[in-house]
């Protein structure tokens, strides 16, 4: 059986992109058949249809670390012919096949059944971004046990997909929410989707001082580097801060001032190896309680024909919201 694929080729040090066919036969000998119907693009699936070895080694290569489908077959009993289903995270889209072709092959432990209250298009506005935003908010609100009440969230990185969710499901918990900014032009974007305010992030990007006056309960940073290191010099007492993403810089600086006169908490964030019962309860919280009312708000649809004008626009900063990829 042949069907549609984004195939990512490398020669003489150039990477291409192209729409190809393929057979069943070429995906991997995995344990479990789905057909796609929904994946999405994150900065990963960016970087690695450019060429990027830190996430994709051997090329070619179909990117799309999302995927949404349906069983066709499997050999978890678990897992039978027309079960809906999410994968995110571990190897797919990195070095396995990803989610921007028609079929996919993967191991049935990287696959959670679709919660009742979601459909497969919402599963995929949210995505690894909205699952990675969901560990967030978890760990600031329920690890934390940072309230309403303790003062305001600030949010890095706010129109990107991981913090554009973060803003709508603090919203939605009762929080005020901060969002920091490159793209002021997009504050309205930000006030529509729930930000009590908008800052630029020159405001947040303070290197002079081990310790600032505390003025947040929480933080949820997205991009890393000194943004983040202003951040946690900027709780109260007992704040909370999340990191999970590096594209302000890999590394910061901080004193232990925040951490032993404030009693700061900094946890980091990975949606790519957590196990398959927190999956289960962050995407079940996802479809109920946390549940996002006008998600599509969020999105814009494109085809595989149409990926590589938001691919460009995401290497360089300027996509808004999540971008989901109907197959």
């Amino acid at each position: 059986m042949k069907f549609k694929a984004f195939l990512v080729t490398e020669e003489d040090g150039k990477y291409n992109r192209s729409i190809v066919e393929k057979n069943i036969d070429e995906l991997p000998d995995y344990d479990t058949l789905i057909k796609i119907e929904y994946s999405s693009l994150n900065y990963k699936d960016a970087l690695s249809a450019s060429g990027n070895k830190g996430v994709t080694k051997v090329y070619p290569h179909t990117p799309g670390i999302d995927g949404a489908g349906t069983v066709v077959e499997s050999k978890n009993p678990n897992l039978k012919p027309g079960t809906e289903v999410i994968i995110t995270g571990y190897d797919f889209g990195m070095n396995t096949s990803g989610g921007y072709q028609e079929y996919v092959k993967v191991p049935s432990e990287w696959v959670v059944p679709l919660p009742k209250n979601m459909s497969l298009k919402e599963s995929m506005i949210y995505g690894t971004a909205g699952l990675t935003a969901a560990i967030s908010v978890y760990k600031l609100v329920i690890k934390g046990e940072v309230k309403p009440e303790d003062g305001e969230i600030l949010v890095t990185g706010a129109t990107g997909g991981v913090g554009s969710v973060a803003v709508k499901i603090l919203s939605k918990l009762g929080y005020d929410v901060v969002g920091v900014t490159g793209k002021l032009e997009e504050k309205e974007f930000l006030l529509n989707i729930g930000a009590k305010r908008v800052i630029g992030r020159d405001e947040v990007n303070d290197t002079s001082r081990p310790i600032l006056k505390g003025v947040y309960a929480g933080a949820i940073d997205t991009v890393g580097g000194n943004i983040l290191s202003t951040a946690i010099k900027s709780l109260k007492y007992n704040g909370v801060v999340t990191t999970c993403g590096n594209v302000a810089g890999a590394s910061f600086e901080s004193s232990v001032y925040p951490f032993i006169i404030r009693g700061v908490t900094l946890y980091g964030v990975d949606s790519v190896q957590i196990s398959s019962s927190e999956r289960e309860l962050l995407w079940n919280k996802l479809s109920t309680e946390w549940k996002i009312a006008d998600l599509e708000k969020l999105s814009t649809e494109v085809t595989l024909e149409e990926l590589n004008e938001k691919i460009e626009l995401i290497l360089k900063g300027e996509n808004k919201g999540r971008v989901i990829v109907k197959l």
